[in-house]
Formats: structure tokens, sequence, C-alpha cells
């Protein structure tokens, strides 16, 4: 169906894109109040464009999605000098969520040929390998800056280490990595899906009899799984009468089906996304825009198919454009989100611009601009 009956110009989107990536690189922590300072002394600096998270490793990634998308040498200009100052810094710890960046950094590799970028993957991707530590049954615990998160699945997970995992092992053909990253999909899903409505859990421990803490339905969480499933499907190629690929697939409709029900008239959804606003489970637009862009590749790909889908993606779009402040931020996106042993953490988490946010608009709306251009 043609753009026009969307009433959504890719001028627009264009525009809304490039001031995100504007804001995306300038965006500051000017109180304070979201810097992160930790008991060695550490100062984890989330929000701005030139520490080393995940926040980061989502915000490259989104950069290098337009690129792509455009050719604009901009967002490559920008991923290479962050890499470029981050690696004369003398790079960061390791953890399940720096390891984020090396997903940009593999596709940059793999398409420019920076020998001086292969050190860094083959040193990230042995880590999280051999070194970073496992859950019961080998699951990958979701080690963070300031805690071990022992015997933790997160769903989060899936996006930071496992989709660089896999890529690292194509691109460096190293198969036992892409069987790793397979097993952790499988892993996660087995433990985290609430398999009656479809959605994901925020997270597993296998401590204390084993529960899904505050059997939190949350948004963003969700979102990666909207995003890394069919971002792995596109990876691997796989035979379209695979099992594993036949397996995510199911995995993938299930959920987008169960997110038509819970998605708000205005497009959006809420922090928690079973939770009414009436009881405090604020609107998200970070998720928001991870749900469009999954659908969207969902739809492009024809992992699934149907106008409800469509139509879902599209409203949603509509209203993470609506959200791009004048400023070049995408507002109403919630600070990054540790995991709540129940639903009212959800509820308190502050709402902020912040790097992942920008990005998850701009790889919507390069996701929108591809099957509409």
């Amino acid at each position: 169906m043609p753009p026009v009956a969307y009433e959504v110009a890719s001028a627009d989107v264009h525009k809304a894109t490039k001031s995100l990536i504007h804001g995306l690189v300038n965006i500051k922590d000017e109180t304070g109040e979201f810097l992160l300072k930790l008991e060695d002394g550490r100062v984890i600096d989330t929000k701005g464009w030139q520490g080393w998270e995940w926040t980061h490793g989502i915000g490259l990634y989104g950069l290098w999605k337009y690129h792509i998308l455009t050719g604009s040498a901009e967002p490559l200009t920008i991923i290479e000098e962050w890499f470029a100052k981050r690696f004369e810094e003398g790079g960061t710890t390791k953890n399940i969520n720096t390891v984020a960046s090396m997903l940009t950094l593999a596709f940059v590799y793999e398409k420019y040929g920076n020998q001086t970028y292969l050190p860094w993957l083959e040193s990230w991707a042995e880590w999280v390998m051999y070194e970073l530590p496992r859950t019961k049954y080998g699951g990958l615990s979701h080690m963070t800056y300031n805690s071990k998160n022992s015997e933790e699945l997160w769903d989060d997970t899936l996006m930071m280490s496992v989709l660089p995992l896999v890529k690292i092992g194509l691109i460096l053909n190293r198969p036992h990595y892409v069987e790793e990253g397979k097993r952790q999909f499988l892993l996660h899903i087995k433990y985290l899906v609430d398999t009656k409505s479809g959605l994901f859990y925020h997270g597993w421990t296998f401590a204390d009899g084993g529960h899904n803490f505050a059997k939190a339905l949350w948004a963003r969480g969700n979102s990666w799984l909207t995003i890394a499933i069919p971002e792995l499907i596109d990876y691997l190629n796989l035979p379209a009468n695979d099992a594993f690929r036949v397996h995510l697939l199911d995995t993938f409709e299930a959920q987008c089906r169960a997110l038509l029900t819970y998605q708000e008239e205005n497009g959006l959804w809420r922090t928690l996304i079973d939770v009414p606003q009436s009881e405090g489970s604020y609107l998200e637009s970070s998720a928001t825009a991870g749900f469009a862009y999954g659908m969207l590749k969902g739809l492009r790909m024809r992992y699934i198919q149907g106008n409800e889908f469509r139509d879902s993606a599209v409203k949603a779009i509509k209203a993470t454009l609506g959200k791009v402040s004048q400023t070049g931020e995408l507002d109403d996106t919630s600070f990054g989100t540790g995991m709540g042993h129940d639903l009212q953490h959800y509820k308190d988490i502050a709402i902020t611009s912040m790097p992942y946010g920008q990005a998850m608009a701009i790889m919507a709306f390069g996701e929108f601009l591809r099957v509409y251009i």
C-alpha cells in the first residue's frame, strides 16, 4: 500500500531521524542525576555519548542502520570516532552490557575491513564464550558493572551479548559461537516466555527455587525480543524448514499478536504492557519504537504477515514521530531499568532522553522507510 495512505511523508521521517542523530551525540546529564557512582570510585555515565555501556552499544547500532540505509557518511563517522576514542582510552571492563557495542563493530569490520578492529572482536567474543559467568544449564548470567546477578537470565542479554557473539561468529567463521548463540536464544525463551500471553517476563532466577521475579511484562525488555528475533533469523539465513528458524518465527508471531492486544489507541505501549495507565504504568516511547522496528522488519522479511501487524506498526511509527522533540530528543523514554522484585519498581523508573531511545527510534524510522519507500 502506498505511503500516502498513512499520511507519513518520507521527508518528515528523514528529518526526524537526522534530528535524533544530533540529539544522540549531544545529550548530556547536566545535573548529574543519572550518573551512577560505584564503590570503586568509577562514575558510569549511561546518558552522555562519551561513555561505554549498553546504552552506547544500542546507539551505535541505530547509527549503523541509518548509514546502511542511506549511505550517509555522518553516522559512520560518528561510529568510527566513538570507537577510536574508546580504544584510545584503553577500552572498558567487560560485562554483559558493554559487549553490545561489538555488534556494530562487527558490521563495520565486515564491510570496511579495518584490521585494528579484529583483536577487539576476537577478545570480546572469546570472553563471552568462555569467561562470562554462567547460570544453571549454561545460560549467560546477566553480569553488569555493579552486580554479578548470579543465576539470573534477563531478556536484555539476547540483544546485548548474544547477537554480537553470533555476528562475530559468522564473520570470523567460528560456528561454535553461532551455535552457542542459538542455544542462548532457546534457553532464554524457555525460561522467560509467558506461555499464556506470548509476551516475555523481564527475568528468571534459578535461585530460591526458581521464579520470574515480579513477573513483569516489561515493555522495553519485550522489545529487545521483538528486535533480536528477526535480526537473528536474518543473520543466519537458515532454510525455511529449519526447526530452529520455525521455532523462533512461531515465538515472534505469538509475541507480536499479544502486542496488538495491548497497544493504546494513540499507538504507544505502556511500560508494563498489561498494567493500565490508571495503575501507574506510563506510556513509554523506546519500547514502542522497538516494537515498530521488529514488526516492520518482520513484515519486510515475510516472517509475519497480516494487515493487523502493518497497521499496528504504522500507528507506532506515527506515535514515535510525535515524541521527537524540537531539540531532537525522544521524549517519554524510561531510564535504564534493573530487575524489579515488584511491579512498583517499573512504575518508578524515571523518564529521560537516552542514547538507546534515540537509536530505537532511528531504527524504527529506517525500517519504515525501507518498507514504504
